[in-house]
């Protein structure tokens, strides 16, 4: 999930709290909401702020997305602290034969302040079981059960290995596994990439490009599984190597990924993926680095590019019915390329760009608003090839394929002036009626970032992701109506010229089938014969086999001569 603005929709009221709608959400949704509310229990407990997740009014949801209304302290209301330090107590909460405060008020003080534990989360959520999904019922009591056993010690450990709460997440992480296998996912890729209107070279590079093009796409065995986008940076000379070679590399990275993958025979958990991604964005980011360095590049002269990723990851999960697809999808991030998910009810923006504004806001310095008056706002803070690797920090994050949706990913060509945010929802409507293919609205993206934006390339790719066991198919491409004219009025060199060969093979179709019909009383008069034959041949064995004396008599007056004629 993303903790992003406040969770209010377009008409400026609050999205509806996640106990208002648990009960009419499918088993892999409800189990998606817990996912990423365990996801978000280790940062906010660093900052202090796990209670946030303790109260269900304050969780508010979003379709898949869980959103937080505000952030609540896991410390003693400040008044209270400060009653006790001025030294005035209230008087109901004074032990009357001491004038000292009540034992049990104080425990009460100790265990608020203490930090928040997952016995506490626990007890949240054992209050939605009984309206969660009937499969879900006893796997989930059992997984809050060991979270309200589980020590402070078990739980500090835990949140050291790496992914949230060691045992307990991959537990949660199975379960969601296996309900959003259950669901069918069909997945369709579509991408392009222009020059736009007032530039005269592509600094942008983008996997796959299915318009305009009859070719098929290079590394055609990773589609549809990988999407990627990058906007180089550094010039002709520069920026268009950079994403090429970015590109390229990513492609045989990828491909050696899902190989491993597929021989693999046990899931690979989303902290290994992740792992596997960030190091395979460092070595390609090591490799544009070494072009710099060998070509002595230094400062604003390096080359670059951002990038933006998407990984449909194929991990089979055994379900009631056979293996299925996981639904996975990976999306990694550098720069200030973007990623959204679009269906006909929303726009989720699932990235944060890596520039100078963002980077203000997330260092608490200043509100985003204030940041984008910074004449740097728009530089970028992170890109590929621009340092050595290990000062990288790609983001990568998990999601779940639930819902029907489109992956949409673009270079700021199309993103700069919030373009996605203004021109989603026809364009989206449009595809989910099928009134467009997948092409044309890529084609549909790239103008409107001619048309709006146009100061820079364009790239655009979409994924259609469909889990529905039902869902319109996408129209054939629109071809132009052939031309209505009467052949009686073209001459025979126009009617050649027009229509070729088409003539000729029409003619000889017809001549075949006339020679086929004058055959016709042939062919009758010879399938009678030889089933006549093949008849009398199974009448003479079935002869030899009843009455073998009979047939041999007979056998042998027929190869006796005749005796001679008189005369």
């Amino acid at each position: 999930m993303l903790l992003e603005n406040a969770p209010i929709d377009l008409t400026g009221k609050l999205y509806p709290a996640i106990t208002a709608v648990w009960s009419r959400g499918s088993a892999v949704r409800q189990v998606y909401w817990l996912w990423q509310i365990l996801q978000l229990w280790t940062p906010l407990k660093e900052m202090g702020v796990a209670a946030s997740l303790l109260v269900p009014d304050n969780l508010r949801v979003e379709g898949w997305r869980v959103r937080l209304r505000e952030l609540h302290s896991d410390e003693p209301d400040t008044a209270e602290i400060d009653t006790v330090n001025s030294g005035t107590v209230n008087p109901e909460a004074l032990n009357p034969e001491t004038s000292e405060p009540n034992a049990g008020d104080s425990e009460a003080s100790a265990e608020k302040s203490s930090p928040r534990s997952l016995k506490e989360l626990a007890d949240v959520w054992l209050t939605w079981i009984d309206g969660s999904q009937e499969a879900l019922v006893r796997p989930l009591r059992e997984i809050c059960q060991q979270m309200q056993s589980a020590t402070s010690e078990q739980s500090e450990e835990a949140m050291r290995s790496g992914f949230p709460l060691g045992v307990i997440a991959t537990q949660l992480n199975q379960l969601l596994l296996e309900q959003a296998a259950q669901q069918p996912l069909r997945l369709s890729i579509a991408g392009a990439t222009s020059t736009g209107p007032k530039r005269t070279h592509n600094e942008d590079s983008c996997y796959p490009i299915t318009l305009n093009t009859a070719e098929p796409p290079q590394f055609s065995e990773l589609l549809p599984q990988l999407a990627i986008v990058c906007d180089g940076i550094g010039g002709h000379a520069g920026g268009e190597v950079a994403s090429q070679l970015a590109l390229r590399s990513l492609q045989l990275q990828f491909r050696a990924l899902l190989t491993e993958i597929d021989e693999q025979p046990e899931l690979m958990t989303p902290e290994v993926v992740i792992q596997q991604i960030e190091a395979i964005i460092r070595v390609v980011n090591n490799l544009i680095a070494a072009q710099n360095d060998t070509q002595g590049r230094e400062s604003r002269q390096r080359m670059g590019t951002t990038l933006v990723m998407a990984l449909q990851l194929p991990q089979k999960v055994v379900t009631p019915t056979g293996t299925s697809n996981a639904h996975e999808l990976y999306l990694a991030h550098l720069g200030d390329s973007r990623a959204y998910w679009l269906t006909p009810r929303y726009c989720h923006t699932l990235t944060v760009d890596d520039d100078v504004a963002s980077r203000e806001v997330r260092m608490g310095r200043s509100l985003y608003r204030d940041a984008l008056k910074r004449p740097d706002a728009g530089a970028l803070t992170q890109a590929l090839g621009t340092r050595d690797g290990e000062f990288l920090h790609p983001n990568v994050q998990r999601f779940i394929l639930d819902e029907d949706g489109v992956l949409l990913l673009c270079s700021d060509g199309l993103s700069d002036h919030s373009q996605v945010e203004r021109s989603w929802e026809p364009l989206t409507r449009q595809l989910f009626k099928g009134e467009l293919t997948l092409d044309e609205a890529v084609q549909s993206w790239i103008d409107v970032a001619s048309q709006k934006n146009g100061h820079d390339n364009i790239s655009v790719v979409l994924l259609q992701c469909q889990v529905s066991p039902q869902y319109p198919q996408p129209l054939e491409p629109k071809l132009p109506p052939a031309p209505l004219v009467a052949q009686s009025e073209l001459s025979e060199s126009s009617r050649a010229l027009l229509y070729g060969d088409e003539e000729e093979g029409e003619a000889e179709t017809d001549s075949v089938v006339r020679s086929r019909q004058s055959a016709n009383p042939l062919a009758i008069a010879f399938g009678l014969t030889v089933l006549m034959f093949f008849v009398g041949v199974a009448g003479v064995a079935a002869w030899r086999q009843i009455n073998p004396e009979s047939f041999n008599r007979t056998w042998e007056r027929l190869l006796q001569p005749s005796p001679p004629s008189l005369p």
